[in-house]
């Protein structure tokens, strides 16, 4: 089968209107027809008509108090020096609350206000007409309007439905989403797979977005790379579905036959959108409903349901626009983005001082980590050459704005108890956060500088002194006090992979052709590498791979483990997460480095707290590698 290409930059703006304009000229598709629901099951739908009140609420004159139900002109005159009795059964009637008035009264009185004489009551206080008491239709009038057509049902929606006497409810019928994932080398989830196996993850993600919007999504079983299979199921699902989403297949590879099937299916309107990431994404028009090619990679694959998927769904409820809430916030290094394309770039949120700091995540369009991390997300418009360091920047949020009150924001070096103290922070306090971002220990301090952390993590070894990480932040943060707590002391040495097949015994190794991955400039573990090479007079030029850097210690573990490095510098416990050996070069200290203006807020109270105790100590102990004998003791102070 010859090779076709259809792949294009069209405007995000652009493939919106040619989508709409195309759908608006579609017979048939707009709101979705309507079904009746019960109203236990109504919560969450949208109402598909007005909801008028069949009958009052209350529907009836009722007790609004425990007492007596009177005449209100019966009572006039009563005081504490004139009181006044009234017959029980004639003039006054005993009632709990939400019993009907008696037809000829109009107020209640307390029945703490009540002196019993027999068959008769004494009041010593007046009541006015209607005192206590609740009026028919004083909630609900009969005929009176309780839901417009298109509200989002609420609890308190359905509650009010019941109270006017409604047992069903008019809704719109979910939209019914076909969600086929595509592709031969796609496997279902499990920790038994092999070398070019991908764990089928996106029609989850799908599916979830789906039915949060308000759409019932359909999983179909996954199809393989095989064009007639492929146009065979997809047909299927346009005759069965309101909306089809082909998952994958959507690029120009000699294997993607999404935009060629829809071509011929209905009317191709978009093969390829000026967006990052998402640039793949397929608009379509089949059988007069819309067909859509998702990316395979899952951040495009989010990203682009988001910007296309919803407003269908939207539009088929009858449901108003959903906005995300937004901030303003301020970026914390630069980022570069190319020309030509709006990227949605992820950040992590915390506020520092008097300002919400935006750390940038990961940006690749396969990373899903950087979805779970992220709070929100900011756009760099494609006339843009992306974002100078310090400026402010809108972002919309994916997580409730209060949240950012109670993020502790860390950046600097990467350690795995970095890990566990986030989890147990969440633990001890529900709703706080740790944010860690990886930068190295120089990047820290300085974000420290710039006051865009609360602390960094921080394994410096000054040259000169033998000391650690003192010196250094003496003379990046000599204008601000600050604490410097030690967290561990941790074993470093080169990862290799088991049985050590090269024999690598050091660093001095390291010069005779084996393949090495590093960590990036300002890390720690690179000023621990650099030092080390001078003291034992290796060139660093004479190193294969000392240019490859990644940013955690868990990163250059995979990349001995998947085969791409012989060796590494790392910790130990990233060995062991990976099953890797480890052979040992020194043993270090890994501090946190807090500002005091910091170190002395509430927020950063139950992270000191969680360092001082013996649960997380013992946490770390069992990840192997690390001596806790000084966790949490201040080590200095500037």
């Amino acid at each position: 089968m010859s090779r076709k290409v259809y792949l294009e930059d069209i405007p995000l703006d652009e493939a919106r209107r040619r989508f709409e304009a195309a759908l608006a000229a579609t017979d048939g598709f707009g709101l979705i027809d309507a079904e009746s629901v019960p109203l236990a099951e109504a919560i969450g739908r949208v109402t598909a008509a007005p909801v008028w009140a069949p009958i009052s609420s209350p529907h009836y004159h009722g007790a609004a108090m425990d007492g007596a139900a009177v005449r209100a002109d019966a009572t006039l005159g009563a005081s504490e020096a004139t009181p006044i009795r009234l017959r029980l059964g004639t003039q006054a009637h005993w009632v709990d609350t939400g019993d009907p008035l008696p037809p000829d009264a109009n107020a209640v009185i307390m029945i703490e206000h009540i002196h019993t004489q027999g068959d008769e009551i004494e009041i010593m206080a007046a009541v006015a007409p209607w005192q206590h008491v609740r009026s028919m239709g004083e909630d609900i009038v009969a005929t009176e309007l309780v839901l417009p057509e298109g509200r989002v049902l609420r609890p308190v929606d359905v509650g009010a439905a019941a109270a006017c006497g409604c047992t069903e409810i008019q809704v719109r019928r979910r939209p019914r989403v076909a969600i086929m994932p595509t592709g031969t080398e796609l496997v279902e989830p499990s920790i038994d797979v092999k070398p070019g196996d991908i764990i089928e993850f996106n029609s989850l993600m799908l599916a979830g977005q789906v039915a949060e919007w308000g759409g019932a999504p359909h999983r179909l079983p996954k199809t393989p790379d095989d064009y007639p299979l492929l146009k065979e199921r997809i047909e299927a699902a346009l005759d069965a579905h309101d909306i089809v989403l082909v998952n994958a297949g959507s690029s120009a590879g000699s294997e993607d036959f999404t935009a060629r099937i829809v071509g011929e299916l209905g009317e191709l309107l978009v093969h390829g959108v000026a967006i990052r990431p998402g640039h793949p994404v397929i608009l379509g028009v089949a059988r007069g409903k819309p067909i859509l090619g998702i990316p395979g990679y899952p951040v495009s694959a989010v990203l682009t349901c988001e910007l296309f998927v919803r407003p269908l769904l939207d539009r088929l409820l009858g449901a108003p626009p959903t906005a995300r809430p937004r901030l303003e916030a301020t970026i914390t290094r630069k980022v570069l983005s190319p020309m030509g394309e709006d990227e949605f770039l992820r950040v992590k949120l915390g506020r520092v001082g008097d300002q919400v700091i935006a750390t940038p995540l990961q940006r690749g369009a396969g990373v899903i980590m950087s979805l779970v991390r992220a709070d929100g997300l900011t756009l760099i418009p494609r006339f843009s050459e992306g974002l100078h360091a310090g400026a402010t920047v809108t972002v919309d949020l994916l997580r409730p704005p209060e949240g950012i009150e109670t993020t502790i924001v860390a950046i600097g070096s990467h350690d795995l108890t970095l890990d566990l103290l986030s989890n147990e922070l969440a633990k001890l306090r529900p709703g706080w956060s740790l944010s860690s971002s990886n930068v190295g220990s120089l990047g820290g301090l300085i974000a420290l500088q710039r006051g865009e952390a609360h602390l960094a993590g921080s394994h410096l070894l000054d040259e000169e002194t033998g000391e650690y990480n003192l010196s250094y932040v003496r003379r990046l943060l000599k204008d601000r006090p600050t604490m410097v707590g030690n967290l561990v002391y941790r074993e470093q040495g080169l990862l290799v992979p088991p049985g050590n097949p090269r024999g690598i015994q050091g660093l001095e190794d390291l010069s005779s052709g084996l393949r090495f991955v590093n960590r990036q400039k300002g890390a720690g573990t690179r000023v621990l590498l650099d030092y080390r090479l001078r003291q034992l007079g290796v060139d660093s030029l004479q190193i294969d791979g000392y240019d490859r850097e990644e940013y955690t210690h868990l990163a250059v573990a995979a990349s001995v483990a998947g085969g791409t490095a012989d060796t590494g510098l790392g910790i130990l416990a990233a060995a062991r997460a990976l099953k890797l050996d480890f052979v040992p070069i020194l043993e270090e200290r890994y501090d946190l480095v807090i500002p005091r203006e910091h170190y002395e807020l509430e927020l950063m109270q139950p992270l000191l707290t969680l360092i001082r105790g013996p649960d997380l100590r013992r946490q770390v102990e069992a990840l192997g590698g690390y001596d806790t004998s000084q966790m949490g003791e201040v080590v200095g102070e500037t």
